[in-house]
């Protein structure tokens, strides 16, 4: 035998073996998957740069776990909100419009269930969390318990998410909630259906919150299920900068908890389960408020994102039988700093870049420029936000680990396996 058949040999050997049948995982235990939509490497680098200063470190930065992720869909190269998240919740590649479907098709799982990662831990006896900053129907979190042959089947969703079973679900969308002719804490209902979900979720024994201070008073060490509606739609206003400010509108509602504080009364309930837990936790506003090119807004959208991600991994510290995964299936809008021949502190941006882009400060077009949190020298720079446009793109997105099995993260990870390295620590088993 040459030495080019050996090595087809031994190539032919190794192919098998990465192929066999699933394996069992030394550890496995409680999964945190956070979901801070539409951020890629540069809004975190702009976030380090206005929060912490170009020498300093965001709570995300900490983690120890780092690789490349890599979300094409299978009809496309640059993730969707709807088809992405679908993609977390089963593992498998799907085509860009799809809710908890392959498009229309149901869906087989890669563990080979039909039904996902949530709901296989629901049927194990896990507890299940689903946090979310925008509506109930947001696909980053309900797609995880409801499918759908459109994203625009909200009544539809927000039912599905209701009767789920999870133990705790907080959002925004009173709205999806409640019927036409019923007012509600944040605003009038807009299903057609005469169905009261809220009711309904007072049936199935959810205790329900409406604002931050309701939040904070619950007894997280008695309460079994919480229902947190925070605002009519999202918990925040998802214009463009200047439309906010002409219409008096703060970026997050004012009553409304951060995703932060969600994120530790969520955790503090799930964590008495005795069997585990499964939390998907999404911030939709560092999605939504990119999206809409909106500056100011989507710095403190990655303020809060990294509030919640210190506070994660505080909780993954103290408690070691929990991983925490960290990822986004798209860049919002292509954000990135600009710092050069910029006017000095209170001055305003240009409209473009030197090549025609599109510029934002403070205040959006024309805008007084951004300064940074100060360097290791004590001196703050200005800065302007610099936009694609309005589309999701395929930018420099990574995966980000800490806690139990974070070492398994990869150089170089697909969107499926992050579904795995959740299924392998939830379940134990190696997924091929």
């Amino acid at each position: 035998m040459t030495w080019t058949d050996k090595g087809l040999a031994f190539a032919a050997t190794l192919s098998l073996a990465l192929t066999a049948a699933p394996v069992a995982a030394q550890e496995t235990g409680n999964v945190i998957f956070f979901h801070p939509d539409g951020t890629g490497l540069n809004h975190w680098g702009a976030a380090r740069m206005h929060v912490a200063g170009p020498d300093g470190e965001l709570n995300w930065d900490r983690l120890p776990g780092l690789g490349v992720y890599t979300g094409h869909m299978s009809d496309r190269l640059t993730g969707t909100s709807h088809g992405g998240a679908t993609v977390h919740a089963y593992g498998v590649k799907v085509v860009n419009d799809s809710f908890g479907l392959n498009g229309t098709e149901t869906i087989t799982a890669a563990s080979g269930q039909q039904m996902s990662i949530a709901q296989e831990a629901l049927e194990a006896g896990r507890a299940v969390g689903l946090i979310q900053s925008g509506h109930i129907a947001e696909p980053g979190t309900a797609v995880f318990v409801a499918s759908s042959e459109a994203r625009s089947n909200t009544d539809e969703i927000a039912e599905q998410v209701i009767e789920s079973g999870a133990q705790v679900i907080m959002a925004g969308g009173e709205r999806f909630l409640l019927p036409e002719g019923t007012e509600g804490r944040h605003g009038p209902g807009e299903r057609a259906d005469d169905v009261n979900l809220i009711e309904r979720a007072e049936e199935l024994g959810y205790t329900i919150v409406y604002t931050r201070d309701e939040l904070m008073d619950l007894d997280t060490g008695e309460v079994e299920r919480v229902l947190g509606v925070f605002a009519h739609n999202h918990t925040f206003n998802d214009q463009e900068r200047e439309r906010n400010l002409i219409d008096g509108l703060p970026t997050y509602s004012e009553t409304a908890p951060t995703i932060g504080e969600m994120t530790e009364v969520a955790l503090a309930i799930l964590s008495r389960s005795e069997t585990g837990f499964f939390a998907v936790i999404e911030e939709e506003g560092t999605d939504n408020i990119a999206n809409n090119m909106n500056a100011a807004g989507t710095l403190e959208a990655l303020r809060r994102a990294d509030e919640a991600v210190g506070i994660i991994h505080e909780f993954v510290e103290q408690n070691p039988d929990t991983l925490m995964l960290l990822t986004a299936d798209s860049d919002a809008a292509g954000l990135q700093v600009v710092s050069g021949s910029l006017a000095p502190e209170g001055g305003p941006v240009a409209a473009v870049t030197n090549g025609g882009g599109i510029l934002h400060g403070q205040q959006g077009s024309f805008g007084d420029v951004f300064m940074s949190a100060p360097d290791s020298q004590g001196v703050s720079h200005p800065f302007g936000i610099a936009w694609v446009g309005y589309n999701d793109v395929a930018g420099g997105i990574l995966v980000r680990a800490a806690g139990l099995n974070h070492e398994l993260v990869t150089p170089l990870m697909d969107s499926t396996d992050v579904y795995k390295l959740k299924h392998r620590t939830l379940f134990g088993t190696a997924l091929n």
